[in-house]
Formats: structure tokens, sequence, C-alpha cells
């Protein structure tokens, strides 16, 4: 797959990974729609863009909104005639032990953003997507293949997000259209910062040493391009992600201690 005059959704472009991507695609000559809900953050994403010889249009959305998913899609349709690929990237985390929560309101608003966000917009753009036998992107994590402690609530919406993709793509066999999972590690943005603690409210601080076992952005981004271009079912960050996915398979008790043990050190 090549991306020029190809054209691309995607959400939660306004930081992170979504931004760096964004900018990638952009130089590759895509069509770029662009959406977040920070107007302000997303305009620069957008005039970056632009710099990097792309074009891209902005739309203001909260995913959580169905109305709005169908009004990016319809968007994306009156400006560029069709859509090639959906990246569905908008995520927010959530840090602390089930125990401990004190908002349970925290596990339906991760739900809401993670998963049931990419259902809105996968639903609305499937039409467009069929008819030019494009590509669904789904930006999860390897919190969707494995439980991690003090991650509950967003390991739930990541699991959520791989059984409903795994189950599209099945169902989309016969139609041309592939679907992507990308399960990234820690990778070096914000996320962790803007997670949602025990009370429902942002942390504002990662609550893990970033400098370790951390992935750049931009490698990050780079493996995701890759896979997109050979329209591969599964990316798997990591040597750790990869060994892990067997090791549980003959050793699941060993991947919990472990990961039980990774916690205790973040």
């Amino acid at each position: 797959m090549r991306f020029n005059h190809k054209t691309v959704i995607l959400t939660g472009a306004s930081d992170g990974i979504g931004r760096a991507l964004a900018i990638t695609l952009a130089q590759q000559q895509a069509n770029l729609v662009l959406a977040a809900r920070n107007e302000v953050a997303l305009t620069e994403t957008v005039e970056a863009c632009k710099q990097q010889g792309g074009r891209a249009i902005a739309v203001p959305i909260d995913v959580t909104d169905p109305d709005a998913c169908k009004r990016l899609i319809d968007e994306s349709v009156q400006q560029f005639g069709g859509i090639d690929i959906l990246v569905n990237n908008a995520g927010i985390g959530a840090i602390a032990r089930f125990e401990e929560v004190t908002d349970l309101s925290i596990f339906e608003q991760v739900m809401r953003v993670n998963y049931l966000g990419a259902v809105y917009c996968t639903y609305h753009a499937l039409p467009c997507l069929k008819t030019s036998k494009g590509l669904l992107v789904a930006i999860s994590s390897l919190c969707g293949k494995q439980g991690v402690p003090t991650r509950s609530g967003y390991v739930a919406s990541k699991h959520a997000m791989q059984g409903f993709f795994d189950t599209l793509r099945i169902e989309l066999q016969e139609t041309g259209v592939d679907v992507l999972i990308v399960s990234p590690g820690f990778v070096a943005t914000d996320i962790r910062e803007r997670a949602l603690g025990a009370d429902g409210q942002p942390l504002g601080h990662s609550p893990r040493d970033e400098g370790k076992d951390t992935m750049p952005v931009e490698e990050c981004v780079q493996q995701i391009i890759r896979a997109m271009k050979r329209r591969q079912r599964e990316e798997v960050m990591t040597l750790k992600g990869k060994v892990g996915q067997w090791l549980k398979l003959v050793a699941p008790n060993l991947v919990d201690r472990l990961a039980a043990n990774a916690a205790r050190t973040q």
C-alpha cells in the first residue's frame, strides 16, 4: 500500500502517537482527516502536516458521541470523496489498583473512549472502506493481550478492542477490507501523565520511570507505517511483547508473576 492521495481518518491526532503518525503520513502525501477533542492542538497538527506536503483538515470531535463520529465520516467524504484508511487511535489511560478506586465512573469513561469510540467510527466508515477495499487500523496496546496490575480499566478496554477487531476481520474476509491491530508497549508520550487515577482525576505525572524501556514515538510510528503498508493483521511491538504471547500459552502463571513484578517497579 502507498499513501499518496489516499484518504486517511486518524482519531486522537492532537498529540502523542496520533500527531507523529499524522505528520509521517503527510510526508507521504496522504489526504488527512484529523480528529481530537483539543481543537487548538489539533489545528497545530494540521498545520504541521501541511508543512510536510500533505493535505489535512481538522474535525474536532469527541469519539464518545456517535453522532459526532458520523459527522467525522461525512466530512471526510465531502472533502475527499471517500475513505481509504481509518486509524482508531483516540485513547485514555487509567492507573490505580481496583480496590483503591473511589470513582467507578472511570471504567465507563475509559471504555467509551478506547472501545466504543472505535466502534462508532468504524460503523460509520465501513461502507466507504468496503467501496475502496480499504484498511481498518486499531491502535491497541500490549495491555489488550495480558492483564497488568493497576491497569484494570485500561486493560479491559483494550481487550474489548482486540476482540472487536479480531471478530470484524473475520466478518470482512470476503470484502477486501483488511484489519490491522497494533499493540505497542510503553511509548514516549504523556498518556500516563494524563491517565485517570483512583479518584477519576488526571494523575498529572507518570508513575513509572519514563527513561527505562520506553520506545521513542518515532520508532513506534515507523512500525505502524510498515505494518499499514503490508496490510498486516497484527503488529506486536517489543521483544518482550512478542515473547510474552508465546510464554502465556505454556507458562501463564509465570507471565502473571512477571507482570506483578513489573508493576511493583514502575
